[in-house]
């Protein structure tokens, strides 16, 4: 497999040309697009991606280790089926909006600034995971584990405690009203 290390990669098309299949490391992507591209068995390790459109991009078998994405647009990508061993990823100012991330095992990831509207998030291990000033609204939480995840910040959640793992988690009072929605109360 093409090992390409270190290297810059700036407003490219890959709808148009295609991707080197390969092996990505330390490598970082500005404005690129990435979006509907099969980027299946590809593999990224601590790689940056600024400001990148992967819209509908098909992710089956992708490694993404250590990789951060910065001001991405990410709408209905199914990380479901990215390659599990080592995933780990970061996000920052993302719209994830109708993401999958169903089953995985992401502990102590990071989510700040993003939209993750409609997102699958059943059955994923966030523990310690961080989701400072992300929108949850319609996220869907279902046998999630949340122990001692930070959701302080986090607007527009609605998730049942019961269905859920949130034992040691944060929330602030004003998302006191997410965990309770299954009640149909009137808080004020």
């Amino acid at each position: 497999m093409l090992l390409l290390q270190e290297k810059i990669y700036e407003k490219l098309d890959y709808t148009t040309q295609a991707l080197k299949k390969g092996e990505y490391d330390n490598c970082t992507f500005y404005n690129c697009n990435f979006s509907s591209v099969d980027l299946t068995g590809m593999v990224f390790t601590e790689c940056v991606f600024n400001d990148c459109n992967f819209t509908m991009a098909n992710l089956k078998g992708t490694a993404f280790k250590e990789v951060e994405f910065n001001g991405c647009k990410m709408t209905g990508l199914n990380f479901s089926i990215c390659e599990p061993f080592l995933l780990a990823m970061q996000f920052s100012d993302c719209q994830l909006n109708l993401a999958s991330f169903y089953g995985l095992k992401l502990k102590n990831i990071r989510f700040k600034k993003c939209n993750l509207e409609e997102s699958d998030l059943i059955q994923a291990d966030f523990r310690g995971a961080s989701f400072d000033e992300c929108n949850l609204r319609n996220a869907v939480f279902e046998n999630t584990n949340l122990e001692k995840a930070d959701l302080r910040s986090a607007v527009n959640f609605s998730l049942d405690p019961e269905n859920n793992r949130i034992e040691g988690a944060k929330f602030s009072l004003d998302g006191l009203p997410g965990l309770l929605n299954k009640y149909n109360l009137d808080i004020e």
